[in-house]
């Protein structure tokens, strides 16, 4: 084995084997100590700001491994960075050495600085992981998409266990698999699994009540444990080869269900063999969709990276098991002058924050801290990680694969923000204003006759539709007339500013309207919108621009009425706006298509936020109403009685034969019912 010496001290291995990749194993350690607060040091009361002040805080900085943070005037953490050595590293941005503009512009805006020491540099590299995710420093690569990855979960803590998707802690005792990269991906999943091992998908509460078999069990797709009709022990069969399949096991569970389909047809039991059939046929649409599925990787993630035109692409595939289970597409905001691999770098330490590490880790590209990464990521998963870049072999055609991929990523989303950025300059031409919005919200209510109604709230920017910034508003107010759409967005206006007031102040538009494009693309994704639609006529207006000089921000906030045209026909809209009369836009301009797909967003959102709201009063239960009810006690009930209905009726002493339900808590729910019935 060969070491190649990095520039960091750290040695890079080359094994010579079929695939040649460059290799940095890691071992597992004792995990890290915590990390210690070191901000006794001089602090800044002489006004200082800049490279001077970063110069005073060298003077008392430790020659230890640690992460350090930068401050501008207002307190905000500009920048969140690591070290071997504090002093040596700070003492780098004091020196007066050629920084890029960037890295300039940070140090002219540091105001105040504050330091933690670690015990080793991968703690400070793990700390800093978790500082950047936490706090979205200006200047750091930042991974701008963090959904939790999710998961398929059989439990283990009943007689017949059920199969779920599952997103977020492992608090219920089960086995999980994954991660998958969508819920798309864990969904088809499981409707195949559900066809291959006819295991259930209902919940435990509706799994006790149950007295027939389910129509899931009448079209093949559960065995009916819940009604015996199918013994634990074969039940416990089915959920052993699921759980073996989604182990990597799947060429013996095939073989098996193709042994038994084999052996029906010698008995000439040919509908058994049919059942046997169809399952090794779900198993086979499981693996279909599954994609490449190289041999020679059992468990690993593979990290492929393309930058070009300021924009970075990261694509992610992850394996499992030797399945492959979903790709992913990241864009992390980061400095156009940083080369792939830097990006590449401090997006890993991040991505790994709060997911598990697998224990192999494939690159398109061999990045500065590799060795570290390994070790850090081996203190953190208490496992032995690889980090390797594949040079022949079966993993180097996968890692170019996923490069392929990423650059196609790449290529459509540069054309996506191009064509959003022409967009948002012809909505500010044409509605005459004085900067290019970067952030839209548009505003639509949903209601069936006044009943579960729902305003919803979309927000576009930049990037086109920001999904994490969307919101429901349940209308609350009785004073409002079932079906008073304007009273219904009197509401929604009113709490969503007065609660931005209170949040976050009123925005300065005076210096929003002179940011630079490079400011604005660097700064964080404003909370306030520079314009709102509204999807309503001359009425709907009146009643918004009422509340925006009620909360005194009509000066602040754009508000614009976009109204359904004659017949109610797309394109033939009529807009409304402050300072001139409605008017209407060519059929063919390309604004008019940009505001008609915002709308429908926001049409979209409202309904299925609507309908959501509905479907949930649909199946609410009343003992749901009963403070001191939870789920326990509740299933008892419906154990007992067998419906709600019936334990509305009964009596005190027949609630009190319920197991778990004292005099008191009978006597709760008897009132309750008759309260309601007196009433």
């Amino acid at each position: 084995m060969n070491g190649t010496k990095l520039p960091d001290g750290g040695v890079l291995y080359d094994e010579t084997e079929e695939d040649d990749d460059d290799v940095v194993v890691a071992e597992p350690s004792q995990g890290p100590a915590a990390p210690i607060d070191w901000n006794e040091g001089w602090k800044n009361e002489t006004g200082l700001k800049g490279a001077d002040l970063i110069a005073e805080f060298v003077k008392h900085l430790p020659n230890a491994p640690g992460v350090y943070r930068m401050f501008n005037d207002a307190q905000d953490v500009l920048y969140v960075g690591k070290a071997r050595s504090l002093k040596k590293r700070v003492g780098n941005y004091a020196q007066g050495r050629v920084h890029s503009n960037r890295i300039a512009k940070m140090v002219r805006e540091t105001t105040h600085m504050e330091f933690v020491t670690t015990r080793t540099e991968t703690e400070a590299l793990l700390l800093e992981a978790n500082l950047i995710k936490r706090l979205r420093p200006r200047f750091n690569v930042l991974l701008r998409d963090d959904k939790s990855f999710p998961y398929i979960m059989i439990t283990g803590d009943h007689r017949a266990p059920a199969i779920f998707k599952h997103r977020g802690a492992r608090a219920r005792k089960g086995d999980y698999f994954g991660p998958f990269a969508s819920a798309a991906a864990v969904g088809r999943t499981i409707n195949s699994l559900q066809r291959a091992f006819l295991l259930r998908t209902c919940t435990d509460s509706v799994f006790e009540t149950r007295t027939r078999p389910c129509l899931l069990f009448q079209i093949k797709r559960c065995s009916g444990p819940c009604t015996r009709e199918i013994s634990d022990e074969g039940y416990a069969a089915l959920v052993g080869e699921a759980k073996d399949f989604l182990s990597g096991k799947s060429q013996n569970v095939k073989s098996a269900i193709a042994r038994q389909m084999a052996e029906a047809s010698e008995d000439l039991d040919f509908e058994r063999a049919a059942v046997y059939r169809d399952r090794l046929a779900a198993l086979s649409h499981v693996q279909s969709h599954q994609g490449i599925n190289p041999a020679g990787v059992e468990e690993a993630d593979v990290f492929a990276i393309y930058n070009e035109g300021g924009l970075s692409c990261i694509q992610v595939f992850f394996f499992r098991t030797g399945q492959n289970w979903g790709n992913r597409a990241y864009f992390p905001k980061a400095d156009p002058q940083l080369s792939g691999p830097e990006v590449l770098n401090a997006f890993l330490a991040q991505f790994y924050d709060d997911k598990p590490v697998p224990k192999q880790i494939l690159l398109s590209e061999t990045v500065e801290e590799q060795d570290l990464l390994a070790q850090a990521f081996c203190e953190k998963a208490g496992h032995k990680v690889t980090i390797s870049v594949p040079q022949r072999g079966e993993k180097k055609d996968l890692t170019d694969h996923v490069l392929a991929n990423a650059r196609e990523a790449h290529g459509r989303r540069l054309a996506e923000t191009s064509s959003q950025a022409r967009l948002l300059q012809g909505l500010a031409e044409t509605f005459g204003l004085s900067f290019v919005p970067r952030r839209i919200e548009i505003y639509d209510n949903s209601h069936i006759m006044g009943t579960n109604a729902v305003g919803g709230m979309v927000v576009a920017g930049p990037e086109g539709f920001v999904k994490s910034q969307y919101r429901k508003f349940n209308i609350k107010s009785t004073d409002i007339t079932p079906g008073d759409d304007f009273g219904m967005m009197r509401e929604v206006m009113t709490r969503r500013f007065s609660r931005l007031l209170k949040e976050e102040g009123i925005p300065d538009r005076t210096a929003a309207a002179s940011t630079s494009a490079e400011d604005a693309a660097d700064a964080a994704f404003p909370a306030w919108p520079d314009v709102i639609l509204i999807d309503g006529g001359q009425g709907q207006m009146t009643a918004v621009r009422a509340i925006l000089d009620e909360l005194g921000i009509r000066d602040v906030v754009t508000a614009i009425g976009v109204a359904k045209g004659v017949d109610r026909d797309a394109g033939r809209e009529r807009f409304f706006a402050d300072g001139r009369s409605d008017f209407s836009l060519p059929p063919r301009d390309p604004v008019l298509y940009f505001i008609q797909r915002m709308r429908d967003e926001a049409h979209r959102f409202a309904i299925g936020s609507h309908r959501a709201r509905r479907k949930k009063e649909m199946v609410k239960n009343p003992l749901d109403e009963i403070s001191g009810i939870g789920p326990g006690r509740k299933r008892k009930l419906l154990q007992h009685f067998g419906t709600a209905k019936a334990v509305s009726r009964a009596g005190l002493t027949d609630l009190m034969a319920v197991e778990g339900i004292s005099e008191a808590v009978a006597k709760q729910i008897y009132n309750h019912f008759h309260e309601n019935r007196a009433g």
